[in-house]
């Protein structure tokens, strides 16, 4: 896919080819300060230390609204080839970062830990088309398709479907919000009304979720004369988990902050890396493979500064010849973490890419 497309509940942003490529999100930035570049769209990699997909598009298209994808042709078969890690070794790995963050003598307090699943499709996916089907899914969330060739990922495309707004800007005016903390859902109305109970009540979760709300402040203060958070998380779902979720509304003491600018102050949150932020990434890069772009962020800014950036959590990476798909998922680990939990949390959340390929984890 040469191209950017993220659609929001109530806008969509579709731009096509590229005039100008960056690979280092400060080239991006310099640029829309001199005014050479007019508009920014694509994609921050998990680690800031790796290459950016940003770019300059040749066209792009603002439209109000919610996208209204052509009718859907079914997708190709998709199937499940290999879990990296087995969800044993993805056990054995949180278990020994609860060890860590119960060790008094380190200061880690919470690392997100991610596992993902390699699936391979009968034909070529289209990426567009793996969109409009996880939109029908999940109205109500953010999806994206994403051209990874700027990172020097050629041809891949990350595709997504995520509840989370990184920031965004218009005018004055940023909101956001954070989501930390989260069950999976249950298929009896009572046990899940009861599952959301105990989200809202839990003192793990709780803690997870004040994490990336202190953060947040801590990172934001500095730049917004006006910032209102609420005292306490609400509770918001997607078909497959609850999560906790914070609005957050600030007004800029400075308007020359753009919202890459924003992006860039803000990623990686501790809900999907951990805090500190510099140990986190530490003991991610220990255990992990390069999560790419997933747990990144996706978005746009223009050159008033306005703009949309949403966490690329639900996303795969696929192929560039469309007959690979690789999804992730993961979850925060704090010192109360239940490592069984916690690989029950990242099965729930693949669901959300899986379920739109019809595509299904294998039974353990």
């Amino acid at each position: 896919m040469d191209g950017f497309l993220l659609a929001q509940p109530d806008n969509v942003v579709r731009a096509y080819g590229s005039r100008v490529t960056f690979d280092e999100a400060g080239r991006a930035v310099a640029a829309l300060r001199d005014k050479t570049a007019d508009l920014i769209v694509g994609a921050l990699p998990f680690d800031p230390r790796h290459p950016t997909a940003l770019s300059v598009p040749a066209r792009a298209e603002y439209t109000a609204g919610p996208w209204r994808p052509a009718a859907l042709p079914d997708l190709p078969p998709v199937r499940v080839v290999t879990e990296l890690p087995s969800p044993a070794e993805h056990v054995a790995r949180v278990t020994k970062l609860v060890e860590q963050l119960n060790d008094s003598k380190q200061s880690l307090r919470k690392v997100v830990a991610a596992r993902s699943v390699l699936a391979e499709a009968h034909e070529a996916l289209d990426p567009q088309l793996v969109v409009g089907h996880l939109l029908t899914r999940h109205p109500n969330a953010n999806v994206f398709a994403v051209d990874l060739t700027p990172a020097g990922r050629t041809g891949a495309t990350l595709v997504g479907a995520t509840p989370e707004v990184l920031i965004a800007r218009h005018g004055d005016v940023v909101t956001l919000r954070p989501l930390a903390g989260t069950l999976p859902r249950r298929a009896d109305p009572a046990g899940d009304a009861a599952q959301a109970d105990e989200l809202l009540a839990s003192t793990k979760n709780r803690d997870e979720h004040a994490f990336v709300i202190d953060w947040i402040r801590e990172r934001l203060g500095p730049v917004c004369a006006e910032l209102s958070i609420p005292d306490s998380p609400e509770l918001i779902s997607t078909h497959e988990v609850w999560h906790l979720a914070t609005p957050i509304a600030g007004r800029l003491r400075d308007t020359s902050t753009t919202a890459l600018d924003l992006a860039l102050l803000l990623h990686p949150t501790p809900a999907v890396c951990g805090t500190p932020t510099d140990l986190a990434l530490d003991a991610i890069a220990q255990v992990e493979q390069d999560r790419g772009f997933y747990g990144g962020a996706v978005g746009w800014c223009d050159a008033h500064g306005d703009g949309a950036w949403v966490v690329a959590i639900r996303s795969a990476e696929l192929s560039a010849d469309g007959r690979t798909v690789q999804a992730y998922a993961g979850g925060g680990i704090v010192a109360a973490s239940d490592p069984q939990a916690e690989l029950e949390e990242t099965t729930a959340k693949l669901r959300t890419l899986l379920s739109a390929l019809q595509c299904a984890l294998p039974t353990h």
